[in-house]
């Protein structure tokens, strides 16, 4: 066997796990002890100043800048008694991760002295340089000034690592002007939005409109793991984090057996490391399995206030990756690691509440209920309206590998929403609302165990957007993915839509208002249906007719990502001040000069891959048919020399394959504007890679294969 492949699975076999007693129990007071969270505060700060705060915190009010050095300093007080000696503005730029530039509570006082401070203007803004984060045009190379601003929602806390302690302080990013620069910035936009058009549309329903408005978030996160050694042996996932070739193994996930199956031990020990990490942070996480693809995984939060959420998600992305390597792991999040078997997604579970109300939880009166129809048909018409926006959101050059298969969505933007419910949009576009299916409970035919309640609809696993009970389930975002791009779209777009409600709701007298709200609604539902669908949508039917019902699908990112800059979108932003029209320009420059680096990346890896190591080894293995053939042509032995032949045939064709197929990836990287031909290019060079490797002899074969990287841990 290849030495380098012999000597990564001989690695991966001498691995030990760490003793289990490394990890002290964990306790519910350890809970969130790396975070200065609220009540923390509330304890360290004057009632006064806390109280300002909490105006901030939780009634949107502006930051009151006389109690910045308050916080500064009790904040930092409880960062140095954590073992912090550098302080920074956590922010998330456009690049898709996180950034920080770390500053030192030191402050020289002469005379060989010095002190630890941090002052309320240190905590409030930071400048860090601009020039080199992606900005779409926003910012020229020479203009490097941009501003980091204290986002005081999201609470400060602690990063560790393995000789010392960071106090991590989020924050917006923005550009010179104020250009937004980030994706906190048009998430807390986006927010404020909403809850305006909640509160409008409640007053119409007879409420003062004066509760809270909080949109929650659930993100599951799927990833895979492998062992360190395979990765450092694979020099596509090192550069792009998927494998450019590779033949899937007989035996992948047909069999499903490893969805939900007994966690291995080495697994289990990250997964409990991690989950200690992620607590300490005060990030909920609470369900852990194994997923439906070998070496897949993934990890659930309880719900939390969105941009808090998306907080959290970011950081647990980073939590799996720091982790896995102390276990001798590498975590896998982008979308489609390896072909043939599922992707991984980034399931977003979103919801809205008034008060203390779930506005997506069918209520046990009238009134109630009348509230969730028309929120839910406002979302059925904000989705209808703006699926391609919805689609833009979960634009990648990952996610396109994903989208369309194994258990992830197509491209192709619809909503599920039960057969209870589809019932009773049925009847209220017929006119009319007497009765609805019931839940009601199943029996299952075992004495010994009760009926067990049924919720109102059923799960659809191929759906993007399903309704799950109190929810609705965004399923296209991929693994890699911030959730906040997604979550501005829908914040503004169901923000749209309900403020179109409510205008509607003014208009009507209050003696009229429940059959003009039935009138309504029959309207909204006859004009929008068409994106409701709660069949297989993978289905070619269902591709047959969404194109019926004019539904847009944007099968790659390119395609998609035009919606960021139409027109009637960029009217859409600047209406509601989500985005102006330069930051949603500036968007599109990013992720479309994203996407066309990556496919050339992959292009020219592809490429020297091909050359440098397959190439090579189909070489070496038609050199010894060719020697073996040789001497068996001198003999007189029959058997097996056409044996001999046809493999080496077989080896020589596929030579001839891939070198030509590297001609024509070549021709298609020289092109100024070639990604889609570079992926095309790929594709093929892949086609015929795959097959040889079925076909040279296994001692031969340089990379780790599948059944190695999935199976072996």
């Amino acid at each position: 066997m290849n030495s380098d492949r012999k000597n990564a699975i001989a690695s991966v076999l001498a691995h030990e796990d760490g003793a289990e007693s490394e990890l002290k129990p964990f306790t519910a007071e350890d809970y969130g002890i790396d975070v200065f969270h609220f009540t923390r505060m509330k304890d360290r700060l004057p009632k006064p100043v806390y109280q300002k705060l909490m105006d901030t915190v939780g009634e949107g009010q502006p930051l009151d800048s006389t109690i910045a050095d308050a916080v500064a300093h009790a904040m930092k007080e409880w960062a140095l008694e954590k073992g912090a000696t550098h302080y920074t503005h956590w922010f998330q730029p456009l690049t898709g991760a996180t950034a920080e530039k770390h500053d030192s509570f030191l402050d020289p006082v002469g005379n060989g002295q010095a002190i630890l401070s941090f002052s309320g203007k240190n905590l409030i803004v930071s400048e860090p340089d601009a020039s080199s984060f992606p900005s779409g045009g926003i910012r020229s190379t020479f203009e490097a000034r941009g501003y980091t601003a204290w986002d005081p929602t999201s609470p400060a806390f602690i990063k560790r690592g393995r000789n010392g302690a960071t106090l991590c302080i989020p924050t917006a990013f923005c550009a010179y002007a104020g250009e937004a620069l980030d994706k906190k910035t048009p998430l807390l936009r986006s927010m404020q939005t909403l809850s305006k058009a909640v509160k409008r549309l409640m007053m119409c329903f007879g409420d003062d409109g004066t509760k809270n408005v909080r949109v929650t978030l659930g993100p599951e996160q799927e990833y895979f793991l492998i062992d360190e050694s395979f990765y450092y042996a694979r020099p596509d996932l090192v550069q792009t984090g998927r494998t450019l070739f590779g033949a899937p193994p007989p035996k992948h996930q047909q069999l499903e057996d490893h969805y939900f199956g007994a966690i291995k031990p080495r697994i289990l020990a990250f997964m409990t490391d991690v989950d200690s990490n992620l607590w300490k942070l005060g990030i909920p996480a609470k369900t852990r399995h194994n997923e439906v693809a070998p070496a897949q995984f993934e990890i659930a939060p309880v719900f939390e206030e969105l941009n808090l959420a998306v907080d959290h998600n970011m950081l647990l992305m980073e939590v799996l990756r720091r982790t896995a390597e102390k276990h001798g792991l590498v975590c896998l999040l982008h979308e489609k690691p390896f072909t043939g078997i599922n992707g991984s997604g980034k399931h977003n579970n979103w919801s809205l509440t008034y008060g203390n109300v779930n506005l997506l939880n069918p209520g046990s009166d009238p009134h109630q209920n009348a509230i969730f129809l028309t929120t839910l048909c406002a979302i059925v018409m904000a989705i209808d309206k703006h699926s391609d926006l919805l689609r833009t959101s979960t634009a990648s050059a990952g996610n396109d590998h994903r989208l369309g298969a194994n258990e992830a969505p197509p491209a192709i933007i619809s909503i599920f929403i039960g057969e209870q419910l589809a019932d009773i949009i049925d009847q209220i576009e017929k006119g009319s609302l007497k009765s609805s299916k019931q839940a009601g409970t199943m029996r299952i035919g075992v004495d010994t165990l009760p009926a067990l309640p049924r919720d109102s609809t059923d799960r659809n696993r191929t759906s993007p957007f399903a309704f799950t009970s109190n929810k609705f389930e965004f399923r296209a975002p991929g693994s890699s993915q911030s959730c906040a791009g997604c979550n501005v779209i829908l914040n503004t777009i169901i923000a749209d839509s309900l403020n179109e409600v409510a205008g509607e709701l003014e208009k009507l007298p209050k003696a009229g208002f429940n059959s003009g709200l039935q009138e309504l609604l029959r309207k909204i539902i006859k004009a929008h249906k068409r994106i409701i669908f709660n069949g297989d949508n993978y289905s070619t039917a269902w591709k047959e007719e969404a194109a019926r019902r004019g539904l847009p699908n944007f099968p790659t990112t390119p395609d998609a990502l035009k919606a960021l800059v139409a027109p009637a979108n960029i009217a859409l932003f600047e209406k509601y001040g989500v985005f102006s029209r330069v930051e949603a320009h500036s968007r599109y420059e990013i992720f479309t000069e994203e996407y066309h680096r990556k496919i050339r990346i992959e292009g020219e890896l592809s490429l020297n891959m091909a050359r440098t190591i397959f190439l090579p080894a189909g070489s070496k293995q038609l050199s010894e048919l060719a020697k073996t053939i040789a001497v068996m042509s001198g003999t007189d032995l029959k058997a097996g020399f056409s044996t001999q032949k046809a493999m080496a045939e077989t080896i020589g064709r596929l030579l001839d394959s891939i070198h030509a197929e590297c001609g024509r990836l070549e021709k298609a990287l020289s092109l100024r504007d070639g990604s889609a031909k570079i992926v095309d290019s790929m594709a093929a060079l892949r086609k015929s890679v795959d097959f040889l490797e079925k076909n040279v002899d296994d001692e031969l074969w340089p990379l780790p294969k599948y059944r190695e990287m999935l199976f072996i841990s």
